[in-house]
């Protein structure tokens, strides 16, 4: 696995409960910011590390539910952003700026970070 890949990990593990983030505010904060789709990527195999990594925190730019698939069931992601209180309708969280959580504000930066 890629040190790109870990660094995304490292990341979405800190995406307080209750708060959501998008692949290109996670490929901001990595210092790549062309790397959304990585980003993407790097969540589709998130559900084989450990530590867990809450990849049902990570959407797209406009708070919609895009991995949905990669989640076992077509409800899951959503049962699980709904378990920590955001609600989700038609596959798009509702008031998506008040659960943005954006690493760039609350992650202090890192200048050690590899681009991909």
């Amino acid at each position: 696995m890629s040190d790109f890949y870990e660094n995304v990990y490292d990341v979405v593990r800190q995406i307080p409960v209750g708060r959501v983030t998008s692949y290109g505010a996670i490929a901001r904060y990595l210092g790549s910011p062309q790397s959304s789709r990585m980003v993407g990527w790097a969540m589709n195999n998130a559900h084989n590390q450990q530590p867990y990594v809450p990849a049902h925190r990570v959407v797209n730019r406009q708070g919609l539910l895009t991995g949905k698939v990669h989640f076992g069931g077509p409800d899951v992601m959503q049962e699980l952003l709904e378990s920590e209180g955001i609600e989700v309708v038609e596959d798009q969280i509702v008031d998506f700026q008040k659960h943005f959580w954006d690493p760039l504000k609350e992650l202090p930066f890192d200048e050690t970070f590899p681009t991909p």
